[in-house]
């Protein structure tokens, strides 16, 4: 038994089989699933997961027909010829000693297509196409494709397959009278609404033989109005015990709900209560089917915590497989300080899916790339500068360093991290610290020879005679240029997050991109009272109760009071925060709004004076008003820091630009990363 983890690694006997560890990789979309093209990449990269010591692996979801599609031409698996096609992942996954479970995925009113369908006609508020209602026969062609979805996955090689009936997809939508209001033999009393549930498990469990892993995925916790009490999830998780299912995973909360539920604001294991009451439950009630619990669950010691705790009998993680395919292994080996931590931002993952893209991971941009982002050893190894230490010096440094390259990594400031270090102040983006841990590690590791408190100049750089120079010097903020901008109560947000000057009771921040949202939750919390580091409050802050006083678990929110009057303000007009992440922007808008934050969009900046911002409105400047603040705070963008560029190349030297340097957008250090890591791989 390993002595760290002993629950964390310790196997899990299903009586047919045994799984070798706690840790399920939870299902999520890459837009691997999505493409015939796309499954020698899907088999890359859950190969190298199984490598890794997952102890079972779960697909992005598969549609079990088009009416259950995500998407237009969504992965679905539904017949013999796709079946074979999933025998390249299925084999891939076994060759690395791992398992592997389908997860069937029916969207139900949440499919982005005409062709979907629900209980009732009620149109989702995340989809323009109102759902076709089912007729019995209709509903019974759904169970008829979730069975042969299951028996095809057997056929195609998987041990398992995972019947998704939580987050307000298909089988969720029938068990709540908010999306279910019929009144024939499949609505009305719960026992009719759960038939579906039902009738998928047990001829599931009668297609499929008993020797193969079936998981239910059960909502435990809605999180909207009108969902499922507390004593119907708990007859719904011993009747799917009854019908065959070997397992069962808690799903949080509806894709509608407005509670955050995986962004990195939310507390870390936030929700393993709910997993925990389901849990003694059945146990008092003399059922002991495996239980796993979800969500923010990132370190192999928060894992080891949420089991040894008895919250649960595994532990569920999706993304922070993006961030490193090696979690289990890492952390097996006594190493988990090695471990690249998912940060819980969403840019390169959810948000890519909403796009249409390829996921990735900020973190690693190798997830769901392992075919094409390839670090192969060099030939013939090169003195390479970095110039910063930012998310993408650490990037190219590491991973040049990595394919056998002498890297020198030279940083002005006394510690790596650039504008990490900022990121990491914000009340929500603590998990920022991880990452540059992880880099912290990875320097020393790899053997890069790190310059600190050094500011490198373009004669001392030449006098070096480096092959190539790599400049990832990043941004300084921009001036906007308002009259009167010159004032001691006029600050940056530098000067803001790192504590440099005093700041009043009211404040003006001019710019509503990233850094001025980050700001004013920084500006609104009190020092110290981070609802992430408190997952008490944060449950307060958030209005989510416990499901058997409420139905559905939520309740009015009751966020703390702001710690200072805050006014955020744009040039253009419309809605702030436009350009945040389509997962998580909502999530800061709706943080702020509960603090009272007053936003302002389509506004001119006239003049600041030591009564406040006057400002006037329109392309006519009419309207003028002064906002009364004691301090404005300035995060009106940044300019890339490039001085060394022209003398560099001047002088014969290849010298290339990444990150801010190259294009100062934002403190985008998704992009940053990735191009620090690409240009290394292919140097």
């Amino acid at each position: 038994m390993h002595t760290t983890f002993p629950n964390l690694l310790a196997p899990l006997d299903l009586g047919f089989t045994t799984l070798k560890n706690r840790v399920l990789m939870g299902s999520m979309h890459t837009g691997l699933e999505d493409g015939r093209k796309h499954f020698p990449a899907m088999a890359a990269f859950f190969a190298e997961r199984a490598r890794g010591g997952v102890g079972l692996i779960v697909t992005g979801g598969f549609a079990p027909n088009i009416e259950g599609w995500a998407k237009p031409f969504a992965g679905t698996l539904s017949t013999g010829a796709a079946a074979r096609r999933h025998k390249l992942v299925t084999d891939a996954v076994h060759a690395e000693g791992g398992k592997i479970a389908l997860q069937i995925l029916h969207t139900g009113r949440y499919g982005y297509s005409p062709f979907c369908v629900a209980p009732s006609r009620i149109q989702s508020p995340i989809s323009p196409f109102a759902p076709r209602e089912l007729s019995a026969r209709g509903i019974e062609r759904q169970i008829r494709a979730f069975v042969r979805c299951a028996t095809l996955a057997r056929e195609a090689g998987y041990d398992g397959v995972e019947v998704m009936g939580s987050e307000g997809y298909l089988i969720n939508q029938f068990l709540v009278t908010h999306t279910n209001h019929r009144s024939d033999d499949w609505g009305g009393d719960y026992a009719n609404r759960m038939r579906l549930a039902l009738e998928i498990v047990g001829r599931t469990r009668e297609a499929v033989g008993p020797d193969f892993i079936l998981i239910y995925r059960l909502s435990m916790l809605d999180l909207i109005p009108d969902g499922s009490s507390w004593e119907e999830v708990v007859m719904l998780a011993k009747e799917v015990t009854k019908a065959g299912a070997t397992i069962i995973n808690t799903g949080i909360g509806w894709h509608e709900a407005r509670v955050p539920t995986i962004a990195t604001s939310v507390p870390r294991g936030a929700f393993s209560w709910v997993t925990r009451k389901m849990r003694e439950r059945l146990r008092a009630d003399g059922v002991t089917i495996p239980l796993v619990t979800s969500n923010r669950i990132n370190m192999p010691e928060t894992a080891e915590q949420l089991l040894a705790d008895g919250c649960a009998d595994m532990v569920s993680m999706a993304r922070p497989f993006l961030a490193d395919p090696d979690f289990v292994a890492k952390a097996a080996a006594g190493r988990s300080d090695e471990i690249n931590t998912c940060i819980a931002c969403n840019q390169a993952c959810l948000d890519h899916a909403f796009k249409n893209r390829l996921a990735s991971c900020l973190v690693n941009p190798r997830a769901a790339h392992e075919t094409e982002l390839v670090f192969r050893p060099v030939a013939t190894a090169k003195r390479i500068a970095v110039i910063g230490a930012g998310p993408a010096g650490l990037a190219a440094a590491t991973t040049l360093a990595e394919r056998g390259h002498q890297v020198h990594l030279y940083e002005s400031a006394a510690q790596i991290g650039g504008q990490f270090n900022l990121a990491k102040r914000i009340p929500g983006k603590e998990e920022f610290n991880e990452t540059l841990r992880y880099f912290d590690g990875l320097l020393t590791r790899r053997g890069v020879q790190l310059h600190l408190q050094t500011r490198a100049t373009a004669e001392q750089l030449l006098a070096q005679r480096f092959d190539e120079i790599v400049l990832a010097t990043g941004v300084t903020p921009r001036d906007p240029k308002i009259a009167g901008g010159d004032g001691e109560h006029v600050l940056s947000y530098i000067d803001v997050l790192l504590g440099r000057k005093p700041v009043g009771e009211r404040v003006a921040i001019i710019g509503a991109g990233g850094i001025g949202f980050d700001v004013a939750e920084f500006l609104v919390t009190p020092p110290g009272e981070s609802p992430t580091l408190n997952p008490h409050e944060w449950l307060a802050e958030w209005g989510i109760a416990d499901p058997a006083e409420v139905r559905g678990g939520v309740v009015r929110p009751q966020p703390a009071p702001p710690a200072r009057q805050i006014t955020l303000l744009q040039r253009k007009p419309g809605k702030l925060g436009k350009g945040l992440g389509k997962t998580t922007g909502w999530i800061h808008r709706a943080a702020l709004q509960m603090k009272a934050v007053e936003m302002i969009g389509g506004v001119n900046y006239e003049r600041i004076t030591q009564q406040g911002l006057f400002v006037t409105y329109g392309e006519q400047r009419q309207d003028g008003q002064l906002i009364e603040c004691d301090t404005v705070v300035l995060c009106a963008g940044q300019e890339p820091l490039r001085e060394l560029l022209e003398p560099l190349r001047a002088a014969g030297v290849s010298t290339h630009l990444i990150g801010g340097a190259d294009e100062a957008l934002e403190l985008d250090a998704k992009r940053a990363i990735d191009q620090g890591t690409r240009l290394a791989a292919r140097l």
